[in-house]
């Protein structure tokens, strides 16, 4: 009895070490309780949960909105005035540049409303509510022990709660399970799809610093761009029309110009895509030892090639500019990761809490029935998954890495349709993938792209084990010699699939005798081969063993619920409205190193002296900053440009706005830095970071540097 007191006092010790701290945490705002919003006010927040959020009265959440589907934006004025990251606008700051308007490296200012470009295919959704629908999904399932029956049922039900809730063409509902699925809540979204470019800075302002800098602190990016959200004449959402006006919201933020200090409240709300933190030790290694470094190596791989490509023809450079920062980003943030998984330690850290849940269930009969067998079950599933696992995200890395090879998808659904003979959807197919062949050549380089499908190719063939190569891969090697390049050369010269004019007019005049033409295409067979291995052999095994495994994490998290009682536990970010909340906070990276909390215009200044052509700064930002004419902005001779704060965020903060204890707005996240990017996994408060661009340098830019200070007279200035 004494040893079981014992082991279950150290338990608790152990638990206390583990706690959350104030920092950490993606919260869903409609689940704000007692204990956050105390801890929140007693960090300095002066504003109550009904302020943050509310399904039935105006709150800060009506001025957030999902920018598109992987970045998050915040409504600036009483005209739908919309401030996101120049890098979630880039995308379409790049479909809108050509040659001759180059809006990527000039900028772009829109002088009146009529100036201002429609960016096709972008879309914003407000939440416009948030329902607890569990009983609704997992009543009466507990008793059924099959994970894919259990999932089926769960699937029938979404959609039939979805089906009934909305027919509106501009109303989204979305049902997102909780902590593997032990809680479901649905999500209506009222989605906007007239959205038009107001203002971007030019990129040696919006992505000052480029690859050199990206997730690292110190930053001096000015990473932010202007939209504007259209309606109709009754402000509801609809189509891109002329006729369409500024829609007017229901709610908009006030900007803070009273500045920041160390140690102030602050608070970023947006969407944030995924973190991990339950994952085990298990999938940490697998993702430590087998599939990370392999992923950096396959986009290290297309980095090579596309870049120079990039630096040797202005055309390209356009193209790709969308694309290429897209790979980057990723390879940047998969090497800090990586890193990170080795500066924290997270395996042993996951295994020492993995031996203290195999102790406690162990402590009783009941617990040890429930959950004693979890841990030698993961052991065993991901074991059984890891040859599967990496096959999947090799083929994604490499053969879907190439441009043709997606570009060919499309076809094998036109396919897919003319088989079933939907003559109606078929012809729709039809018209789409006009316009979807259109916009794919717009952005498209035959030299490049038979490249990366070489390089892809053999990386695959060396990479993967044999049992996961497709029956053409022998073929290939045999017709080529193992010469990759010779056969790429082929296939980039027979199919019919990689000329604009050939394509356009093979659907023309597309007839159902034609669908032969597509599957003796070369570049199809070997799209065709790979996907039917993935869809027959690996997706199958992958999918199979994840359901298991989720059904496991969903016992283990009540393990864990049952075994930290008094722990707060937030459920893993899934794009979802979220909160996180901190100070703004330096941090020690290493040994004798020190990095303050903000960075200032001088230290653009400073950083063009190197001769790194990412580190230009635009004439007109050195004239001003030689003539010391800041304006309203400045302070002890400079300008604030960024901050960093605790604040937890993941991919899909960016363009989250970050609020000061007023609800003000002081600034809006675009980054980590590169010590906290392991933060999805695991976040420690005494290194990780936020970064956010200083909302005074924002207006500075659109004041004093574009000379578009209309925009500013629409805004809510808040000065002391």
């Amino acid at each position: 009895m004494l040893k079981r007191i014992l082991l279950i006092c150290i338990l608790f010790i152990f638990c206390d070490i583990l706690y959350l701290s104030a920092e950490e945490g993606l919260w869903p705002p409609f689940l704000l309780n007692k204990e956050n919003i105390n801890e929140m006010q007693l960090n300095g927040l002066r504003l109550s949960a009904e302020d943050i959020f509310s399904n039935q009265n105006t709150s800060l959440k009506d001025a957030i909105v999902l920018f598109n589907k992987g970045c998050t934006g915040e409504i600036i004025s009483g005209e739908g005035l919309l401030l996101t990251n120049y890098h979630c606008g880039f995308r379409y700051i790049q479909s809108l540049s050509t040659v001759d308007n180059d809006y990527m490296t000039s900028g772009y200012w829109a002088r009146s409303r009529e100036d201002e470009l429609p960016a096709p295919d972008l879309t914003v959704s407000f939440l416009s509510g948030v329902e607890d629908v569990t009983v609704q999904i997992l009543g009466n399932i507990d008793s059924i022990l099959d994970e894919e029956e259990r999932q089926n049922i769960i699937n029938k039900r979404i959609d039939s709660i979805t089906v009934s809730t909305s027919d509106d063409p501009y109303r989204v509902v979305r049902i997102k399970p909780f902590y593997y699925g032990n809680n479901y809540y649905m999500f209506i979204y009222d989605v906007f799809k007239d959205i038009r470019l107001v203002g971007t800075p030019p990129g040696n302002i919006g992505k000052f610093g480029g690859d050199t800098d990206n997730w690292i602190w110190p930053r001096h990016t000015g990473d932010f761009s202007l939209f504007r959200i259209y309606s109709n004449n009754d402000n509801m959402p609809a189509e891109y029309s002329p006729d369409n006006v500024p829609y007017k919201p229901k709610k908009y933020l006030q900007i803070s110009l009273k500045g920041i200090r160390e140690g102030d409240f602050t608070m970023a709300y947006g969407y944030p895509a995924r973190t991990y933190q339950f994952l085990t030790s298990h999938q940490i290694n697998i993702l430590k030892e087998h599939i990370l470094p392999y992923k950096i190596k396959f986009r290290e791989a297309r980095r090579e090639i596309i870049k120079p490509a990039m630096e040797a023809d202005n055309e390209t450079r356009i193209k790709y500019a969308a694309k290429y920062e897209s790979l980057s980003n990723a390879w940047k943030k998969w090497t800090g990761i990586l890193d990170g998984y080795k500066r924290t330690d997270i395996i042993e850290i996951k295994k020492k809490l993995e031996l203290d849940f195999i102790l406690w269930a162990n402590t009783d009969s009941t617990l040890k029935e429930k959950y004693g067998y979890l841990m030698s079950e993961f052991d065993r599933l991901y074991e059984e998954l890891l040859p599967y696992y990496a096959a999947k995200e090799f083929f994604y890395e490499t053969l879907l890495g190439t441009e043709l090879i997606i570009f060919i998808s499309r076809f094998n659904n036109l396919l897919y349709y003319q088989k079933e003979n939907a003559q109606t959807t078929f012809s729709s197919k039809i018209d789409k993938l006009e316009e979807e062949s259109n916009k794919f050549f717009k952005d498209y380089s035959i030299d490049v792209d038979r490249q990366v499908f070489t390089r892809m190719m053999e990386l695959y063939y060396n990479s993967v084990d044999r049992k996961f190569h497709p029956e053409i891969m022998e073929q290939v090697i045999n017709k080529s010699k193992g010469n990759f390049s010779k056969y790429a050369k082929y296939i980039y010269s027979k199919s019919l699939l990689i000329d604009q004019n050939k394509v356009n007019k093979f659907l023309q005049n597309f007839s159902m005798a034609a669908s032969a033409k597509i599957e003796d295409d070369p570049a199809f067979q070997i799209y065709a081969s790979f996907v039917d291995l993935f869809r027959n052999t690996i997706n199958p095994k992958v999918d199979s063993l994840n359901m298991i495994l989720n059904g496991l994490y969903r016992e283990y998290i009540n393990g864990l619920f049952e075994m930290q009682q008094g722990r707060k536990f937030y459920p893993d970010a899934n794009h979802t409205l979220r909160l996180s909340y901190g100070n703004i906070k330096g941090y020690k990276p290493g040994n004798a190193v020190y990095y303050n909390y903000y960075t200032t215009l001088t230290g653009i200044i400073e950083k063009n002296l190197n001769e790194n052509p990412e580190y230009a700064v635009p004439q007109q930002l050195l004239n001003l900053y030689q003539l010391q004419d800041f304006g309203k902005y400045g302070i002890n001779n400079t300008v604030p440009v960024c901050f960093i704060a605790t604040n937890h965020t993941s991919g899909g903060s960016s363009g989250s706005p970050v609020f000061n204890a007023d609800g003000h707005l002081i600034g809006i996240n675009f980054d980590r830095n590169w010590e906290g990017t392991v933060s999805d996994y695991f976040y420690d408060p005494n290194i990780c970071r936020n970064i956010s661009v200083d909302i005074r340098y924002i207006l500075f830019i659109i004041d004093k540097y574009a000379g578009a200070g209309h925009l500013l007279d629409e805004m809510s200035l808040i000065y002391r």
